[in-house]
């Protein structure tokens, strides 16, 4: 694997990302001015408060809200919420708004400003990033406010289209003309996972058992199940909650692990439960390479280990090397283009000093600046990059002073 020589140097220790390691003086005050950047950026400058009480969470450069980057952006913020009411009012209104997106439609995966449907491309994970979003905010701060009927019913609906596209041949009317294979997709066979005609990186998935989503999913509707015992009181859909994330997980288990040379058990990135499966990772969470960072399994799991190997090497088709850098990219942006959401990624879910200090190098590297992650970039040339303002990546980074996702959050094996 290439490491630069430019990052081969000692640890030092930056206070704003709770000790992870840096490598050099000059990338410390880069991270440093990255890090201050990020810190207030989804507030100040993607929020809106809107006069219906809800708050409006742009990506950036597309004014549009995509239900996974808006939870994905204030799941960063959830910490500030107990003491700050201004934070505290922005996740609660946000959430409030992705309760009405849900209710619209399930289905879509992206809305304007005004609730009209911008992208209806069905998603798994864009179902469940509401959920994370909501149960972090409610264990955190301990505010059962949120759960006002209008989510309840967003939520109860959530639970219905996934099990439905669990039996998507026979119970699904959801059809798209971007598919891969056209309006219904490519052939698939019945596997217990949740079929899903995108991935999380918007583009249309090669076969429809997407593992990363189904992970996901495996851990959010055990949240979701908790929320309806415990906060709607609903112990028919917190049972119907609990009993498809078991019927998803015991899937991912039978059917996602494949045998690769060199690397041995794998999880594959898509299967379509025909035995036929799609070796590779892509950069947009949820990944291969964030299962311990999403919950799904300690980040010692030794299939998750092998995983590691394959997608952060050149087996992997999306992994790319350059001179300033090195991580996975996406088949959304041009190819051979490292994305920050990655690597932030890999330093989170790493436990090797060496290697988080390797991808923080990279990552200073990325900074042509203006101290702003964007959603990709050439490995040779950061100064070619592909979004000038993207929220998502910017608000994980602030995560990286968390140290529990680098030793796995839970654990389902």
């Amino acid at each position: 694997m290439l490491q630069p020589a430019r990052y081969q140097s000692v640890l030092l220790c930056v206070a704003a990302f709770g000790c992870i390691a840096a490598t050099s003086a000059s990338d410390v005050a880069t991270l440093s001015a990255i890090y201050s950047h990020a810190a207030d950026s989804a507030y100040s400058r993607h929020a809106i408060l809107e006069r219906d009480g809800t708050t409006y969470i742009s990506s950036g450069d597309i004014n549009m809200e995509w239900l996974r980057d808006s939870s994905a952006v204030l799941v960063a913020y959830v910490p500030d919420a107990a003491t700050k009411p201004a934070v505290r009012s922005m996740i609660k209104g946000a959430i409030a708004r992705q309760a009405r997106y849900i209710l619209i439609d399930p289905y879509a995966n992206a809305f304007t400003e005004d609730y009209r449907v911008a992208e209806r491309k069905f998603e798994v994970d864009s179902l469940l990033y509401p959920v994370q979003l909501a149960y972090r905010y409610w264990r955190e701060d301990h505010d059962g406010s949120i759960f006002t009927p209008q989510l309840g019913r967003a939520f109860a609906l959530v639970l219905r289209v996934l099990r439905t596209e669990q039996h998507h041949a026979t119970r699904s009317h959801y059809r798209n003309g971007s598919l891969v294979g056209g309006d219904d997709g490519m052939p698939f066979s019945y596997t217990g996972m949740i079929w899903t005609g995108f991935r999380p990186s918007d583009d249309a998935a090669q076969y429809p058992y997407n593992i990363p989503q189904n992970m996901f999913a495996v851990v959010e509707l055990q949240q979701l199940s908790s929320i309806e015992r415990s906060c709607y009181h609903n112990e028919r859909l917190a049972e119907e909650a609990w009993g498809l994330s078991v019927q998803v997980h015991d899937a991912i288990e039978r059917s996602g692990v494949v045998f690769v040379p060199h690397y041995g058990r794998i999880y594959a990135y898509e299967v379509d439960g025909l035995g036929h499966a799609n070796l590779m990772d892509d950069a947009n969470v949820p990944s291969l390479l964030s299962a311990p960072y999403i919950g799904y399994l300690d980040v010692r799991d030794p299939i998750y280990q092998a995983t590691r190997r394959f997608v952060l090497s050149p087996s992997d088709p999306y992994f790319y090397s350059g001179k300033d850098a090195q991580g996975i990219g996406s088949a959304h942006t041009p190819r051979g283009y490292v994305w920050p959401l990655a690597l932030i990624v890999e330093a989170m879910t790493s436990i090797d000093p060496v290697e988080k200090a390797r991808v923080l190098g990279y990552l200073a590297a990325s900074d042509t600046g203006n101290h702003v992650l964007h959603e990709s970039f050439d490995p040779n040339d950061p100064k070619h990059y592909t979004r000038a303002d993207f929220a998502w990546p910017n608000a994980l980074f602030t995560e990286l002073g968390d140290p529990g996702p680098a030793t796995g959050r839970a654990s389902n094996r």
